[in-house]
């Protein structure tokens, strides 16, 4: 006796695709705020989206992209100003 309906489509594919758009967004986002936070995010996202055979491959690699920018750009400012925070 089951319970719950047998899966009528695979959803790990859509859950994938909704990884590499996520990542995408998320590593554009934190080029402009909370690249600390989004930066590490957008690239984990990717990864797994890339792992599970995402349909879109190149929205996975460009938050990938930026997310490794996100940190580059984190990297650059603490070594200009010595500090996480941006001061005016």
């Amino acid at each position: 006796m089951h319970l719950t309906a047998p899966a009528a489509r695979r959803t790990g594919l859509r859950d994938a695709d909704g990884m590499a758009v996520a990542s995408f967004v998320l590593g554009l986002l934190g080029l402009l705020v909370l690249n600390v936070f989004l930066g590490p995010t957008a690239i984990v996202l990717a990864t797994v989206a890339l792992r599970r055979g995402t349909g879109r491959r190149g929205r996975a690699l460009l938050g990938l992209g930026l997310g490794v920018a996100d940190l580059l750009v984190l990297a650059a400012f603490l070594q200009a100003d010595d500090t996480i925070s941006w001061s005016f």
